[in-house]
């Protein structure tokens, strides 16, 4: 049986993603409390920093169009959005977020604040900044645009 190779460096990818899943759990089960996702509450937030197309806050939100639009469709539903045409650009609509949207978006930021500062909490306070600070150097820079990356998809099998 072979050896599995030894590690040289800690194992950043595995952590992160562990950290990132729990975080996004917590999260997720905070604002599902007042009948958010975590993507809502993100649509919402961006939507209200500035007029921004369904196709820009899906690439702030990192989502895909199909998941966008599912999302969007269930704020409209909830009364917190509604697509509206651009004052700039009469093809585009844009996601305007309604008094109640605004309403729910700024308790959603506190929970959001909440489980953030509970997470951050686990670490001693002299901790706490040079760990964000860190964080913030590698999404701003080395971590800031993803790989193009291959597909993992295997090619179709031709009928035989």
């Amino acid at each position: 049986m072979a050896k599995t190779p030894p590690r040289t460096v800690p194992d950043l990818t595995g952590y992160l993603t562990h950290a990132g899943h729990v975080l996004e759990t917590r999260l997720s089960a905070a604002l599902a409390d007042v009948g958010l996702t975590v993507r809502m509450q993100c649509v919402l937030r961006h939507a209200l920093e500035e007029e921004r197309t369904q196709i820009q806050l899906a690439e702030l939100a990192y989502m895909d169009k199909t998941t966008m639009v599912v999302t969007v469709d269930a704020l409209e539903k909830a009364g917190y959005a509604e697509r509206k045409p651009s004052a700039t650009d009469r093809r585009a609509r844009i996601i305007a977020v309604t008094e109640a949207g605004a309403k729910i978006a700024a308790e959603g930021q506190q929970i959001v604040g909440r489980v953030h500062a509970e997470a951050l909490a686990a670490l001693t306070a002299p901790q706490r900044k040079p760990f964000v600070d860190a964080l913030v150097t590698l999404v701003d820079g080395h971590l800031s645009t993803p790989a193009e990356a291959q597909s993992v998809r295997r090619p179709r099998q031709r009928a035989g």
